[in-house]
């Protein structure tokens, strides 16, 4: 089964950017779609931004022309580039399936906190 592992979180203020990683245990080019998710405190989690393993893409109206997502199947990797980061955006941010079918179990996720 497939164990996925985020990081590059971090503190930054607003305005500024992070590049968040994700890295599965195995091949990822079997799921379609991944996408990254988040959950701010209080809040369900929430997907952000999509991908498929052509490479199209798909993004909450939250976060489009701000955030990009990517991902290099030989390298089991997915990524999300954050600019412009907002107070909003504080999160714990995790990848996952994006699509219909048994998602593999949820990672710990990565800490972002947007503040001044």
């Amino acid at each position: 089964q497939v164990q996925l592992v985020e990081s590059g979180g971090g503190l930054v203020q607003p305005g500024g950017s992070l590049r968040l990683s994700c890295a599965a245990s195995r091949s990822i080019f079997s799921i379609n779609i991944m996408g990254w998710y988040r959950q701010a405190p209080g809040k369900q989690r929430e997907l952000v931004a999509a991908i498929t393993s052509g490479g199209k893409t798909n993004y909450a109206d939250s976060v489009k022309g701000r955030f990009t997502i990517s991902r290099d199947n030989a390298k089991n990797t997915m990524y999300l580039q954050m600019n412009n980061l907002k107070p909003e955006d504080t999160a714990v941010y995790y990848c996952n399936r994006a699509e219909d079918g048994v998602a593999p179990p949820w990672g710990q996720g990565t800490q972002v906190t947007v503040s001044s």
